[in-house]
C-alpha cells in the first residue's frame, strides 16, 4: 500500500515537503520554509537559530503533526536542491526523525554552511548521492537521483523505486538543453523510467498556467550581457542584483564585469552562503570576487570603492525582492554610508516572487531608487521552473498512471490538472491536493 502526504507546498508556493508511505516504510521529499511568513516572523531571510513550534505555528514551516504517526518509520528525509523553500525547514524539523538526510554534493554544502553558520546541531546522518545514482534506502525501497535543470546546480529529480511501480518526485526543474552550468537534464532515463512504469508523478505546477516553454539561461545570459556590455554606463555605479542561490547567474555577471574591465564585488551574507559552498565541491570558483558578509564590513567596503572610484567595480548584491534588511534596501535607505548619484545603474536580475509582501517591498524599493534618477533595469531573467509545455513533456517522457500537482497554489495546481485533462488523463487519476491530506494510490 502507498500513502502520500502533502505536508506542504501544496496550498501556496514553498514550504515543499512530501511524505510517501510504502508499506510502513516512510521517505520524505523536501523539508523548506514558506519565505515570506519566515521573514515576517524573523526579520530577516537567512536561516537563524528558533524555535520550531513557534515556525509551524507562524505557517513558516511544514506543519509535520499531519504525519506524527509516522513519525518512526522514516527512513530517509531527501531535499532535490539548496533552495530554501525545499531545505530551509531541515535544521528545524529533522531532529524529529531516526532518518539520515540525503542530497546532492551541492545541496548537502549548503545545508552544512547553514548549520555551521548558526551553530544549530542536528542529529541526522548526512549524506551525498551524486545525480544520476541509486541509492538503496532499505530492502523494499530504491532512491534514484535523475539529474535536472533549475535556478542553482545538481538539482534533481528523485525516482522512488518501490515493488508497486515508481514515485517519480519532480519538484522543482524545467528542462533545459542548453544550460551555462553543470549538464543537460538526463532525458534518456526518464524516457527509460515512463517504460518502466511511473505510478504516480508528483509534479511541479509554479507555471503550469503559463503556455510556453520556459527559455534556457543562455538567455538570461545574452539578456545580462545586453544590458551590462550594451548601454552606456562609462563613469557610473553599477549594481546588480539577483538569486544568490543561481551560482550560474552569478559566474555570468562575473563574466561580463571582467569584459567591462571592472573589480567585482559581491555583498551580503546569502552571497556568501552559496558560493562557499559551490566552491568548496569545486562547482564553481569566486576566487576571482571580493565576498564581503557583514553589515560592518560592507559598510567599510563601500567607502574604499568610493574612495578607489566607484566607477572601477561592478558590485553584486542581496536584495533582488526589495527585502528591508538586505544590502540595497540599506543602502537606497542611507544606512550603509553610500549615496547614489543620478543615471547610476542598478540591474534587477530576477523575476518578483508574485506574493504581496514581495511586490509592495519592490514597489517601495524601485520608487526609492527613481527619486534618487537611478537607471533601473528589471526582469533580466528567465525562470527556473518549467512552464505548461515543459511540464507536457516531463508527462509524456515519464507515462505516469497517476498526477500529484505540487508546489503552488490552487489556481496553480488546477492549471496543472487541467494540463493532464487536455492529454487525456482519467480525472480519477489526477489528484488536486491540499496540505496535510493523505492519498492512498492503488497501482
Amino acid at each position: 500500500m502507498i500513502e502520500i502526504c502533502a505536508v506542504g507546498g501544496y496550498n501556496e508556493v514553498g514550504k515543499n515537503m512530501t511524505a510517501v508511505n510504502v508499506d510502513g516504510e516512510v521517505v520524505i521529499f523536501d523539508m523548506g520554509i514558506h519565505l515570506e511568513s519566515y521573514i515576517k516572523y524573523t526579520e530577516d531571510e537567512d536561516i537563524i537559530k528558533i524555535e520550531p513550534s513557534e515556525l509551524i505555528k507562524v505557517g513558516a514551516v511544514p506543519d509535520i503533526t499531519k504525519i506524527e504517526k509516522w513519525k518512526n518509520n522514516v527512513k530517509a528525509i531527501i531535499p532535490t536542491h539548496a533552495h530554501l523553500d525545499h531545505v530551509g525547514a531541515v535544521p528545524y524539523l529533522s531532529n524529529n526523525y531516526d532518518a539520515p538526510i540525503l542530497g546532492t554534493p551541492f545541496t548537502i554544502a549548503v545545508l552544512k554552511t547553514i548549520l555551521k553558520d548558526e551553530r544549530i546541531t542536528i542529529k541526522n546522518k548526512i549524506m551525498k548521492l551524486a545525480p544520476n545514482s541509486v541509492f538503496q534506502l532499505s530492502k523494499n525501497l530504491k532512491v534514484e537521483f535523475i539529474n535536472i535543470t533549475h535556478s542553482t546546480p545538481q538539482t534533481v529529480m528523485v525516482a522512488l523505486h518501490t515493488k508497486y511501480g515508481i514515485i517519480l518526485y519532480a519538484n522543482d526543474f524545467k528542462f533545459d538543453r542548453f544550460p551555462t552550468l553543470g549538464d543537460k537534464p538526463n532525458y534518456k532515463r526518464l524516457k527509460e523510467l515512463g517504460k518502466k512504469g511511473v505510478l504516480c508523478l508528483i509534479v511541479d505546477s509554479t507555471y503550469s498556467q503559463s503556455y510556453k516553454k520556459t527559455p534556457s539561461e543562455s538567455v538570461a545570459k545574452e539578456m545580462l550581457r545586453d544590458v551590462l556590455l550594451g548601454t552606456g554606463n562609462r563613469g557610473k555605479a553599477v549594481f546588480v542584483t539577483t538569486f544568490s542561490s543561481h551560482i550560474a547567474r552569478l559566474r555570468s555577471i562575473v563574466e561580463c564585469g571582467k569584459k567591462m574591465n571592472r573589480k567585482i564585488v559581491f555583498l551580503g551574507r546569502s552571497l556568501s552562503k552559496y558560493c562557499r559552498a559551490s566552491e568548496s565541491i569545486g562547482i564553481a570558483k569566486f576566487s576571482d570576487v571580493e565576498i564581503v558578509k557583514y553589515r560592518n564590513d560592507i559598510k567599510r567596503t563601500l567607502r574604499k570603492i568610493c574612495k578607489r572610484g566607484i566607477e572601477k567595480y561592478l558590485v553584486v548584491l542581496t536584495g533582488h525582492q526589495g527585502e528591508p534588511k538586505a544590502a540595497l534596501s540599506r543602502i537606497v535607505n542611507g544606512e550603509l554610508g553610500f549615496k547614489f548619484n543620478p543615471d547610476d545603474h542598478v540591474v534587477f536580475s530576477c523575476k518578483t516572487i508574485p506574493t504581496p509582501t514581495n511586490i509592495e517591498n519592490r514597489r517601495i524599493l524601485e520608487e526609492k531608487l527613481k527619486n534618487q534618477h537611478v537607471r533601473i533595469f528589471t526582469d533580466i531573467h528567465v525562470s527556473g521552473h518549467a512552464a505548461r509545455e515543459d511540464s507536457r513533456d516531463l508527462i509524456e517522457l515519464a507515462k505516469p498512471k497517476h498526477i500529484i500537482p505540487a508546489h503552488g497554489e490552487h489556481k496553480m495546481t488546477s492549471a496543472m490538472a487541467d494540463l493532464a485533462l487536455e492529454m487525456g488523463y482519467n480525472p480519477k487519476n489526477i489528484h488536486v491536493m491540499r496540505d496535510g491530506q493523505i492519498l492512498n494510490i492503488s497501482p
